[in-house]
């Protein structure tokens, strides 16, 4: 299964009736809450073997499904 799959699977999971694929501000419009966040990032930590930090804790990387693929891979590669 290839990143962008693990990653709609596992927000899916958590709200099914989201249109992720077309959804560019879900952190911005409040459609994830700060619990479904934390969630999000234990279940992608543990996913990839990856630590989200502070650092990438922002926004920006959380209001898309392109984003946060595009975090995941950034944070793999380091």
């Amino acid at each position: 299964m290839e990143t962008r799959e693990i990653i709609l699977d596992i927000l899916q999971e958590m709200h099914e009736d989201i249109d992720y694929e077309k959804e560019k501000a879900l952190v911005k419009d409040k459609i994830l809450d700060s619990f479904d966040l934390v969630s999000l990032v234990s279940e992608l930590t543990d996913a990839f073997d990856i630590e989200i930090t502070a650092k990438d804790f922002v926004e920006e990387n959380f209001n898309s499904l392109d984003t946060l693929v595009t975090m995941v891979k950034r944070l793999q590669e380091e």
